[in-house]
């Protein structure tokens, strides 16, 4: 009897325009329904929320708009079914010229050597508020499947390149200080603390700042993981502080803040403890958070500083997200 175990499908690739006839037409609205912006939202590492297809910015339009959930920053999607151009390319310039900070992603059915190098040049010279991936995406079956779509990344912000760099970071053209050093390294850890743990928390570029923005699937709401020099409870910087923070900052945040409010006890109870409820009447932006005191400096204990940070965001995600999802 033939062992069914072994017995394995073939791979075919199939040709886009089979699926796609038009890119307009066709490839962008099925680009732009949500579980495809998943898909490409994975692909890049970015949790992406749909806004408006075929969409002015300004003098610009892009094929896609979205928002970047965790920094609310603009997404601009170029698509091709072809091989890419000169005239794309300058479409892209145009609009990081024309906007303060971007995320640019260019798709197209295959990335020319010069057009690949023309992206990775542009995320060399421009400073972090700008961020540039080009995608091929590829379409597979196996036997009579259904055709399956595949994002391959030819083209990525270099995470590395743009911290280390001064010149174009930093006006001024000075080296990181001691904090600062320390605050980009303690993040760059983090985000390899969070990859080996194969948890659902994406975080952004490490940075030397005191915060990491994560992304909770809705623009105008975030979460923030917060490593501070300053202990707001002994209001000294002797000691310092972790926070993993729910952050409302859009024109609704009190609103939001208020129903949230509401069933406080019943969010205080799946957290398991008291929350901070941060609501200023002279500031739009609100907060929900949990802290715990530290010391930043102690390297040695900084993988236990992460896996606080770590957990409490997976906390503060499972307690929230559905519910800033129904604001």
């Amino acid at each position: 009897m033939e062992n069914n175990k072994n017995k394995l499908g073939k791979l075919q690739q199939v040709e886009l325009r089979n699926i796609w006839t038009s890119e307009a037409d066709d490839f962008t609205p099925w680009l732009a329904q949500k579980e495809n912006l998943i898909l490409l939202g994975d692909a890049i590492g970015v949790e992406l929320e749909f806004e408006a297809q075929e969409k002015n910015v300004g003098p610009f339009r892009a094929d896609i708009l979205c928002k970047d959930t965790a920094t609310d920053n603009w997404v601009l999607i170029e698509n091709q079914l072809e091989k890419t151009n000169h005239v794309h390319l300058g479409q892209l310039m145009t609009y990081a010229s024309g906007l303060k900070a971007v995320t640019i992603v260019w798709i197209a059915k295959r990335f020319t050597e010069e057009h690949r190098a023309a992206l990775d040049w542009l995320n060399e010279i421009t400073d972090d508020r700008f961020n540039f991936f080009g995608l091929e995406v590829e379409l597979w079956q196996i036997g009579g499947s259904e055709v399956a779509p595949k994002f391959n990344v030819v083209s990525k912000p270099n995470n590395w390149g743009k911290g280390v760099t001064a010149g174009f970071s930093d006006v001024k053209n000075t080296a990181l200080t001691d904090s600062k050093l320390l605050q980009r390294n303690f993040w760059t850890a983090f985000s390899e603390y969070v990859k080996e743990q194969g948890s659902n928390i994406k975080t952004t570029k490490p940075l030397p700042q005191h915060w990491m923005n994560i992304a909770i699937g809705r623009s105008g709401i975030k979460l923030a993981a917060i490593a501070s020099f300053w202990d707001s409870v002994a209001e000294s910087f002797s000691s310092h502080e972790l926070r993993v923070e729910l952050v409302l900052f859009d024109n609704n945040s009190k609103t939001y803040f208020d129903q949230l409010d509401s069933v406080k006890e019943e969010i205080e109870k799946e957290i398991g403890g008291q929350l901070t409820w941060y609501n200023p009447p002279e500031k739009r932006m609100c907060r929900i958070h949990i802290r715990k005191s530290t010391n930043l400096e102690d390297k040695d204990n900084w993988p236990e500083q992460h896996e606080w940070l770590l957990s409490k965001l997976q906390l503060f995600y499972k307690v929230f997200a559905t519910r800033v999802k129904q604001l």
